[in-house]
């Protein structure tokens, strides 16, 4: 693609972007930027000598795409890092071949290794590419011969130079997650400012259309999808947990109609998950109108905060059960949420991907005990346990009106709402009624 020098200088100078868009990309690029460095990942790669590839470079990265920049003999030059975290670029030092050559024995190893690649799918590869790179390797075939996989070096005689077209689309597939999944890719020819061909950059995006990812997305709050990202790989992790429930909400589905209870299910839940992306937690599975959410120490900043902002999400969403009721024209009297919150100590947590989901869980005796407070709390209370309430430091017990120095706690096995599994899988565990419209 040639390169227009207005478009160069617009992304050259972010300080004459000024558009609403551009701002929001800029916000997003603060949110991963910041959820990061506390994941742990490395800092971005240098961007390109050549100012025309660190312009692409730049603005590929701020926006967030899957792309691999070439300089014009094809060696790698920049890989942006939503690619990187993809095939598990997360160490001290990168793992990416900068430098090598996108058909060298190197690159091969690397696709094969960290993005799913197979020696026939790389060979297709040089099939459908080759002619381009034969076309600017100084030592023409004798020299690509050289530099190129022994694999592919079969292959060289076949090939007949051939000018790179101003873009060109080819699909391929890549391991994401542990999962073999197919992607497009569309590689753009940058020339410098006399036609030539200054790098080559590989655009990639998962094969399923924009307008599925948009729908996928579209409401998705940014900083959420970062906390999610997080626990993509599973581990175990200190986190407050968040349980609630809708009581006696078979009589009422009974009693409303099919689209009226939809409709108010509907408005809880996403009420719910905004309480819980407000106070900075996970979104956790959704079964029927039941909700689960996680606040991890590790984003929230300390136990303490992680515990506040599960006690202010629940209080949040108590709230917020009025409204949804009044839209949906029910009485508020006839409904009534039950909270459990527990600490987790040595939860395991991660991010279960499917063919048909895509969900954040955690497994744990705690989010066993956590059930167990939650189904006692009846009567519209909520209830927490030992664990969580003396996680909270002094300055967030006052701002939640909490004294712990003075809370007294009930077993659970001995409360007049104890269930028989509570009794017989959690009867020990001291819990505290937090129910105050103060919170």
């Amino acid at each position: 693609m040639r390169s227009d020098p207005a478009v160069g200088d617009a992304v050259a100078q972010p300080s004459k972007r000024r558009s609403g868009a551009r701002r929001r990309c800029g916000e997003a690029s603060a949110y991963r930027a910041f959820c990061a460095r506390m994941a742990g990942i490395v800092k971005s790669l240098p961007l390109p000598d050549d100012p025309r590839l660190a312009a692409w470079a730049s603005a590929l990265n701020d926006a967030g795409f899957f792309a691999t920049l070439m300089d014009s003999q094809w060696r790698w030059v920049f890989v942006t890092d939503e690619s990187r975290w993809g095939f598990g670029d997360t160490g001290d030092s990168s793992i990416v071949p900068i430098g090598s050559h996108n058909f060298s024995a190197e690159a091969v190893r690397f696709r094969t290794a960290y993005m799913g690649g197979s020696l026939e799918g790389t060979r297709e590869g040089f099939r459908a590419l080759g002619s381009y790179v034969l076309a600017n390797t100084p030592g023409g075939r004798d020299e690509l011969r050289r530099i190129v996989d022994p694999e592919l070096a079969d292959l060289v005689s076949e090939l007949q130079p051939q000018d790179l077209p101003v873009a060109l689309h080819n699909r391929r597939e890549m391991t994401y997650a542990g999962t073999a999944v197919g992607t497009s890719a569309v590689l753009f020819r940058i020339d410098d400012g006399d036609g030539r061909l200054a790098g080559i950059c590989s655009l990639s995006k998962p094969a399923v259309g924009m307008s599925q990812l948009a729908a996928a997305a579209a409401t998705a709050d940014l900083a959420h999808l970062e906390r999610i990202r997080m626990v993509e790989h599973p581990d175990r992790r200190q986190t407050a947990i968040l349980m609630a429930d809708l009581e006696a909400s078979s009589p009422l589905a009974r009693r409303l109609s099919t689209a009226q209870f939809f409709a108010f299910t509907r408005r809880l839940v996403r009420a719910a998950d905004q309480c819980i992306v407000d106070a900075g937690g996970i979104v956790g599975r959704h079964a029927g109108d039941g909700i689960v959410a996680y606040f991890l120490a590790e984003t929230s900043g300390s136990e303490s905060a992680a515990a506040r902002a599960c006690i202010t999400a629940a209080a949040a969403l108590r709230s917020t059960l009025i409204e949804s009721a009044t839209r949906s024209d029910i009485a508020v009297p006839d409904l009534s949420l039950r909270f459990g919150m527990h600490w987790g100590a040595t939860l395991y947590m991660g991010r279960i991907l499917s063919a048909g989901r895509s969900e954040v869980t955690a497994l744990g005796d705690e989010m066993n005990e956590a059930a167990r407070i939650e189904a006692c709390a009846t009567g519209g209370r909520t209830l927490a346990s030992k664990a969580l309430i003396e996680r909270l430091n002094a300055d967030d017990a006052l701002a939640l009106d909490i004294d712990p120095a003075h809370i007294s706690y009930t077993q659970l096995g001995e409360l007049d709402t104890a269930t028989d599994k509570a009794r017989r899988d959690a009867p020990s565990i001291p819990v505290c009624d937090i129910t105050r419209p103060s919170l």
